[in-house]
């Protein structure tokens, strides 16, 4: 879900749904509170603490906002449970195989993405009996190329896990390139042998009236940034 509607206000104004926002933690519930109505009602949200690693948790009962363990994909076998990412130019990834009965989330940044996220949410579905080519991924609105600008020493460390990494830099301003993180996490998931990725191809950075970006925050100096909410549940 992007940042229209909801309860926030002021920087963060719309369906702000990251917990750390200073002031915001009642808004913020209860845009959580809207987002599953809409999205998947009757149903109970389950998020992560997330620190940009490639750890994965498996569901098997809700927790509590407080008791959030630290990691950055969720899996569950479970109905009633709405597994929850949130994301502000990360991408945010959905996998379902339907047949198995076996949902994932997974927060993809730069960092988790390279530490492979996406490789321990699948291992996660299979142990709950998903098959690798049965599920099907969908990769969520995240920052686009033309809007990630990084430096050669960023795109050297892609290049040393993978010299095949390269595909997804392009040519920028002097001594800088253009990321393009959808691609990669999109190829990261059908390296994994995943049966079917699809590609949102929405941007975050632009337009702002639609997404939350912490990139265009940090540009603006903007002390706060809202972060949008990811989320899948077994019907």
């Amino acid at each position: 879900m992007g940042r229209r509607g909801g309860y926030s206000a002021g920087l963060v104004a719309g369906l702000n749904a990251g917990l750390g926002s200073p002031g915001e933690r009642e808004a913020v519930h209860r845009n959580r509170a809207l987002a599953v109505q809409t999205v998947a009602p009757g149903t109970r949200l389950v998020s992560v603490y997330q620190i940009h690693s490639p750890l994965c948790v498996t569901v098997a009962e809700p927790w509590g906002d407080d008791a959030r363990p630290e990691a950055d994909a969720l899996v569950t076998n479970r109905p009633g449970l709405a597994l929850g990412i949130v994301t502000a130019d990360c991408a945010p990834v959905l996998l379902a195989d339907t047949a198995a009965g076996v949902i994932g989330a997974a927060h993809a940044g730069w960092k988790g993405a390279m530490a492979g996220v996406t490789d321990r949410t699948i291992e996660a579905m299979e142990a709950l009996g998903a098959r690798r080519a049965s599920i099907v991924a969908a990769v969520g609105p995240c920052i686009a190329q033309v809007s990630y600008e990084v430096d050669r020493s960023f795109a050297d460390r892609f290049c040393a896990d993978d010299n095949a990494n390269a595909a997804f830099f392009a040519p920028g301003r002097e001594g800088h390139l253009q990321f393009d993180l959808e691609g990669y996490v999109a190829h990261r998931l059908e390296s994994a042998g995943c049966g079917t990725v699809e590609r949102l191809g929405l941007d975050t950075y632009r337009p702002e009236d639609r997404f939350y970006s912490y990139r265009r925050a940090t540009h603006r100096s903007e002390p706060d940034y809202g972060r949008q909410l990811s989320l899948i549940a077994l019907a």
